[in-house]
């Protein structure tokens, strides 16, 4: 079983977070979360098409009391799992995984964790797991905390931080990466047609935490429902007509959905 029709397959096992983030999408999606049968099933299905599972798309998944378990699960069927996270959360991880984002630019001192205490938790768990996971501490450019987090990562990592240079290594499979604040295609505030390569349904596609199949990651308030992948078979969804109509569009650089319209995620 060669299990490369997807480069990776996003699944959101929750998209219920313990932080209120302004940049983050807002949605009036149910606030759900997936049962342990319901990640067989979904893992079951997608087993033939993919060996890279991302378990996030909204949501904080370290939340999900059941996280360890689903990792467990999908390691148990050869998958290699990556997931992002706040880090707030980080010491509910006991399972190893792939790769791990953390996204630094969510801390807030609203939500009664002071920055050092943060930063160490992160810390101690990137010198405990990194021999086994690559770490990947994102930060956007203009993130209020910015000065002090550099600080203390230059401390701890005896390192000096350019913020011009992207990929920063800090230490072994331990990176830091700068980027400009992202924005949600649903709250971009411009409607027009951005010129470049769309990867959503090429190399990737995205399964939202009550089964809804959409294209892609970035479709996180569930605009282009493709299928239920709790109620229907995989293949199906695939294959049907909405689902075909879309890929040839996309690989014909034609943007008639309006949530694509908007998005500016292209290579």
């Amino acid at each position: 079983m060669k299990r490369d029709r997807f480069k990776k397959i996003y699944v959101e096992v929750s998209n219920i977070c313990n932080l209120n983030c302004p940049f983050c999408l807002k949605t009036k999606r149910e606030k759900r979360s997936l049962s342990i049968d319901e990640f067989k099933k979904i893992l079951n299905k997608i087993k033939p098409y993919t060996k890279y599972l991302y378990l996030h798309v909204l949501g904080e998944p370290l939340l999900h009391k059941d996280i360890n378990e689903f990792i467990k699960l999908a390691k148990e069927n050869e998958f290699y799992i990556n997931l992002t996270s706040n880090g707030y959360l980080i010491n509910n991880l006991k399972e190893t995984v792939r790769q791990i984002n953390i996204s630094l630019h969510s801390y807030n001192e609203m939500y009664n964790k002071n920055l050092v205490d943060y930063l160490t938790d992160i810390y101690n768990y990137s010198i405990k797991n990194c021999h086994d996971t690559y770490i990947n501490y994102r930060m956007w450019a203009s993130s209020k905390y910015k000065g002090e987090i550099i600080k203390f990562l230059e401390s701890k990592y005896n390192v000096t931080i350019n913020e011009k240079q992207n990929n920063i290594k800090l230490a072994d499979n331990i990176f830091l990466n700068f980027d400009t604040e992202f924005i949600w295609p649903e709250n971009n505030k411009e409607s027009k047609e951005y010129q470049g390569k769309c990867y959503a349904l090429k190399d990737h596609i995205a399964i939202l935490s009550d089964g809804t199949v959409v294209p892609c990651c970035l479709d996180g308030g569930g605009k282009i429902v493709l299928g239920n992948i709790l109620k229907d078979d995989f293949d199906k969804i695939l294959n049907n007509e909405k689902t075909t109509k879309l890929d040839k569009e996309l690989r014909s650089g034609i943007r008639t959905n309006e949530l694509c319209k908007k998005c500016n995620f292209l290579d």
